[in-house]
């Protein structure tokens, strides 16, 4: 169980860092990507479940990073 939140921690800050490089932003730091990919990839999933993509770990990950940049997007705008 801890080790399977560590593994999503770890993929959730990968899509963070990913999402915040392809969105041409200045690092704020691991905390900042971490969060930005966990909250990217539950919008990623919902976003995927809207459209019916089905689920695997290629497909979750893609889906996590455009979820991901959909919200570095957001926080730029409201934060700007």
């Amino acid at each position: 169980m801890l080790i399977k939140l560590i593994i999503e921690l770890v993929i959730g800050g990968l899509c963070g860092l990913v999402a915040n490089k392809i969105m041409n932003g200045k690092s704020k730091g691991i905390l900042r990507n971490v969060l930005l990919g966990l909250v990217g990839g539950v919008v990623g999933g919902y976003i995927g479940n809207i459209l019916g993509v089905g689920g695997g770990w290629v497909t979750g990950i893609i889906l996590s990073i455009a979820g991901s940049c959909l919200v570095v997007w957001i926080v730029k705008k409201l934060f700007a």
